[in-house]
């Protein structure tokens, strides 16, 4: 089955070409992330999770993004050190992307879209904001910032059953 999440091709975070199709029949827990920000301890979560359930296929994606009070100012070599010497990450990290504004990546332009907010707002309101895509590429949930991977693990467990 085809979804159009799978359309999507992202820039990792060295640079390459990276299709979402590489990740078709996984669980994604795609999130916006910022190395300088209050929740920015949730990667410790995240990383737990992606040991916990990547097995039985969950793939946990970050993509930094510097627009909520430049809270990820470093560059993307920056990043990746940070976050592999400070929460040990292991998931696929991306390049830095826009998540709101005329830059919107693409992809969090078709998130938004799939999964609005609260009172059906697609402005993503800050850092951490996490999106749940079942196997077949649907988007079945947006979490707020504040929601800890932690609340989330039921909800997956569930789509990797």
């Amino acid at each position: 089955m085809s979804a159009e999440i799978y359309n999507f091709e992202c820039q990792d975070i060295n640079h390459q070409a990276k299709s979402l199709a590489d990740f078709k029949d996984k669980v994604l827990l795609i999130v916006n992330t910022a190395s300088n920000c209050g929740f920015t301890p949730q990667y410790e979560g995240l990383q737990k999770m992606y040991e916990n359930y990547h097995s039985k296929g969950l793939e946990v994606l970050g993509f930094p993004c510097d627009q909520f009070l430049h809270q990820e100012p470093g560059s993307e070599s920056d990043i990746n050190q940070f976050c592999q010497t400070n929460y040990g990450v292991t998931f696929p990290m991306f390049s830095k992307i826009d998540v709101n504004g005329s830059d919107t990546h693409p992809l969090y332009s078709y998130l938004k879209k799939q999964a609005p907010g609260l009172f059906n707002s697609q402005a993503i309101k800050w850092n951490f904001t996490k999106f749940l895509v079942d196997k077949d590429g649907k988007v079945v949930k947006r979490y707020a910032t504040r929601t800890k991977p932690e609340a989330i693990e039921a909800d997956i467990a569930k789509l990797l059953a």
